[in-house]
C-alpha cells in the first residue's frame, strides 16, 4: 500500500485540493472544498504538518488580517505516483536497440560511477564493517531496504528491495549500475553474490580488495 493510502480519506483529500492549488490553500478554502469545519482542517494540518507533507508558506493578502497558507512540500510531491518506469524502459529499449549489449552496459557503469565518485569515498584503512555499513546506508537512502551482514569473514550488503527490478529483468545490464555505484562510493571492488531478479531472495554485494586508481576507471565484476 502507498504511502497516501495510508493516511485518512480526508487527509488524502486534503492533499490532493493542495496538489491542485497553484498557490497553496487557505483554511477558509479547504474548509469549503473539503466541507469539514476550521477546527478539522487545523488538526489535518498539523498532523500533515507534523509528518511533513505539508507547510506553512507566505501568507495571503486578503483586504484584511492575512491568511495563512499551505502547500505540499517535496515529500508531500513525491505521495501521488510518478510513473518513472514508462520512460526508463523506453528510452533503455532504445539505446539498446542503437548501440546493443555491450555499449548499453558500459553507458550503464559509467552513470553508476560518477554518480558514485559524488559521494565521499572511505580512506582505505577504513573496517569493512564501516564501509559495508556506509554502503548499505547509501542503498537504504535510495529505497534498496539495504543492510550489512558478515559472512563468514566476510562482510556484504544485502538488499532486500530491486528498485529496478522491472528494468533488470528486462535488461540485465542494469545491475552494472548498481556494481559502479558501489565501488566508485566506497572504494572497493564489489563481488555480486546474488540477485533478485535471477531468483535469489535478496542482491547480495561481498566487498572485495582495495580499488586501485586503474580499477576504479575499469569495469565492475561480473557476475560470478
Amino acid at each position: 500500500m502507498s504511502a497516501l493510502r495510508q493516511l485518512g480519506t480526508t487527509q488524502q483529500r486534503l492533499l490532493r485540493q493542495l496538489l491542485m492549488a497553484n498557490e497553496g490553500g487557505t483554511v477558509e478554502s479547504l474548509c469549503a472544498q473539503l466541507r469539514i469545519s476550521h477546527n478539522a482542517v487545523r488538526q489535518h494540518l498539523s498532523a500533515l504538518i507534523a509528518r511533513r507533507y505539508v507547510e506553512r508558506t507566505q501568507s495571503r493578502p486578503s483586504g484584511g488580517r492575512p491568511m495563512a497558507c499551505y502547500r505540499l512540500t517535496e515529500s508531500g510531491h513525491a505521495l501521488f505516483p510518478r510513473n518513472y518506469g514508462t520512460i526508463a524502459v523506453a528510452l533503455l529499449a532504445q539505446m539498446h536497440e542503437q548501440l546493443g549489449d555491450s555499449a548499453t552496459e558500459g553507458v550503464l557503469r559509467e552513470l553508476g560511477h560518477r554518480l558514485g565518485s559524488q559521494e565521499v569515498a572511505p580512506p582505505p584503512e577504513t573496517p569493512p564493517k564501516e564501509i559495508a555499513d556506509g554502503l548499505a546506508q547509501k542503498l537504504d537512502s535510495l529505497g534498496y531496504e539495504a543492510t550489512a551482514a558478515r559472512h563468514g569473514e566476510d562482510w556484504q550488503i544485502e538488499a532486500f528491495n530491486c528498485v529496478f527490478h522491472a528494468l533488470a529483468r528486462q535488461f540485465p545490464q542494469v545491475c552494472k549500475f548498481d556494481l559502479a555505484y558501489l565501488e566508485a562510493a566506497g572504494g572497493r571492488r564489489i563481488h555480486h553474490m546474488e540477485c533478485i531478479v535471477r531468483g535469489g531472495h535478496v542482491c547480495r554485494f561481498r566487498l572485495g580488495a582495495l580499488l586501485s586508481k586503474e580499477k576504479e576507471e575499469g569495469d565492475a565484476l561480473e557476475w560470478p
